[in-house]
């Protein structure tokens, strides 16, 4: 695996931890690895979301 640095806030770092002390995660590099491939996840639906109702619309107006 790569090491990718990143700055978080002391709120966000807050949470984080909040979440690893409940038992969520195990510890931040679970948690961060789980929020990247969740936001991955999120947009590449919404691009295709988008692209399916691109076509829709050239579908119906041609356009």
């Amino acid at each position: 695996m790569d090491t990718v640095p990143a700055k978080l806030t002391k709120k966000l770092i807050f949470e984080a931890d909040e979440l690893i002390k409940e038992g969520w995660y195990a510890n931040k590099s679970e948690l961060i690895r789980d929020a990247v491939r969740e936001l991955i996840k999120k947009l590449k639906a919404e691009r295709l979301e988008s692209a399916i109702k691109e076509d829709i619309l050239w579908g119906l107006h041609g356009k």
